[in-house]
């Protein structure tokens, strides 16, 4: 029961092609990536499986000369998956080249932009503790200092629990309300 070496090369060629080409952003070779990477998981379900045997079928053939039958479940599971998706993906292609002419994933407008303020984000390097003289995450002190920050509170502080203590008027607040609600 020894994999085959050359089908386990097969197989691992076929996913690296296929990832290789689903970092691409046109749909149609995102779809021929797809379709060779799970065509390459497949051989590899094959190849672990292990030698092949009789039908998995109690009485025609005997326990120890049967295949497996798990692995050519899961080949077959992944057969469906991959012929979903694929008609999504053309779909998709299709769709596109509709809209646009062609079948290339455009830009995202939010994330450009978003790209674009974390550039500008001079907090950004507020975690690069060779930097001196940066400001913390909170925007205050700088990174030498950021050990040696100061809670907001003492929790020996009477009301300290409480919520609202420690802001200012959080005492006249709860008062008027009490008021209404016996009135």
């Amino acid at each position: 029961m020894t994999p085959n070496l050359t089908l386990a090369v097969v197989a691992g060629a076929l996913v690296a092609a296929g990832v290789y080409l689903m970092l691409e952003r046109s749909l149609t070779r995102i779809l021929v990536g797809v379709l060779l990477a799970s065509n390459g998981v497949n051989v590899l379900f094959l190849v672990i499986s292990g030698a092949a045997g009789g039908a998995p079928i109690i009485g025609v053939t005997p326990k120890q000369e049967m295949s497996d039958p798990l692995p050519q479940a899961m080949v077959l599971t992944a057969i469906v998956i991959t012929l979903g998706v694929t008609a999504f993906m053309l779909t998709m292609a299709y769709r596109s080249f509709q809209l646009n002419g062609n079948d290339e994933v455009p830009d995202d407008v939010e994330d450009a932009a978003i790209r674009r303020l974390a550039h500008e984000d001079l907090s950004a390097g507020s975690y690069d503790e060779t930097v001196e003289g940066s400001p913390d995450e909170v925007g205050q002190g700088s990174s030498d200092q950021e050990g040696e920050r100061q809670p907001d509170r003492d929790e020996d502080e009477p009301g300290a629990g409480k919520p609202g203590a420690g802001k200012p008027g959080a005492g006249e607040t709860g008062a008027r309300e009490t008021a209404r609600q016996g009135t």
